[in-house]
């Protein structure tokens, strides 16, 4: 095997040769004499010579036959010199790979969205990346966070955006944004001219959530609970689904980056809720456990970015956590 460092080569037990060594008899036998591969390696004749010596004699064969003109292989030294090409070719190409990941970076990364992020996260992100890691190949996974969260913990996914993360052994994770929950109506609602939404006023409407155990779904209820009210509310699991429940009347919270297409093109109306004002917090998280360690955080830290400009120009209404 090769060992980094040293690089030394062992055949057997009891036998070592330095990859130095196998270079040094390459020239050799290619140059026909040790005083002129001596000058090619820019190293003193007699450490040349000293260096294939120690070869033969770990090797308990001659390689060479010395005469008056220079040096030929014995049959036994054609034979290795070959296999040392080989080593010596092999050890080039893992230092050209090695030097090609540090530069270039490679691996398929699994990437976990939020439904309601996914739409509008996943293109910037994944032209950013093909602009700047052309060879990291990026899956995305859409769901819930919940899902994602349990997958991630199960080495499924590498990466992933997650609402509320907890924290989990074999994880890393950077809060990038806060973002604030908002009702959602269609243009034609009698909401629609509303400034702002007390939070008590969401027990008289007919809401359409995602259902139980939805981090959103919680986070609504716990408040709802915490000011002692009770919503009413139908489960939907789908967001698609969601926003045409939404077109037909039935109000929803979501955070408008959830909505932006239908907002932006003057379907919906985001109305934020006051008393209390309901937020949540986005963390990139990473698995420990993958396998493309470095392209995971290469994805993560571009996804980080992406999110950054996002905010910064107001297309995600967010307020960034910190340095991202």
């Amino acid at each position: 095997c090769l060992r980094l460092g040293q690089a030394r080569l062992r055949l057997r037990k009891g036998f070592a040769v330095d990859l130095r060594q196998l270079r040094s008899f390459v020239s050799v036998v290619e140059c026909g004499s040790v005083s002129r591969a001596a000058e090619l390696l820019r190293i003193s004749q007699p450490s040349l010579s000293i260096q294939v010596r120690g070869l033969e004699d770990e090797l308990g064969v001659d390689l060479l036959v010395r005469h008056p003109r220079g040096v030929t292989p014995t049959d036994i030294g054609l034979v290795f010199c070959d296999h040392a090409r080989n080593i010596l070719r092999d050890v080039d190409h893992a230092r050209d790979a090695i030097r090609s990941q540090v530069s270039s970076p490679v691996g398929r990364v699994s990437l976990g969205l939020p439904t309601s992020a996914c739409r509008g996260l996943s293109v910037p992100l994944l032209s950013a990346m093909k602009q700047r890691y052309p060879n990291i190949s990026v899956h995305v996974v859409e769901g819930m966070t919940g899902t994602l969260d349990e997958w991630i913990q199960l080495g499924r996914l590498d990466v992933a955006l997650l609402y509320n993360h907890r924290a989990y052994e074999h994880m890393a994770w950077n809060e990038v944004i806060t973002e604030e929950l908002q009702l959602h109506v269609p243009r034609g609602s009698r909401l629609a001219r509303r400034k702002s939404i007390p939070f008590r006023e969401l027990a008289h409407l007919p809401l359409v959530l995602p259902g139980r155990p939805n981090v959103l779904r919680a986070l609504i209820e716990q408040i709802a609970s915490r000011i002692d009210i009770r919503l009413t509310a139908a489960d939907c699991d789908s967001l698609p689904a969601i926003r045409q429940l939404v077109l037909a009347g039935s109000p929803t919270i979501m955070p408008p980056f959830a909505m932006a297409e239908e907002i932006g093109r003057g379907e919906m109306v985001a109305i934020p809720i006051t008393a209390p004002k309901p937020t949540w917090e986005l963390s990139i998280v990473v698995s420990q456990r993958t396998v493309h360690a470095r392209a995971s955080r290469i994805v993560a830290e571009v996804m980080a970015s992406v999110i950054t400009d996002l905010v910064k120009r107001r297309t995600w209404r967010a307020r960034l956590s910190g340095p991202a």
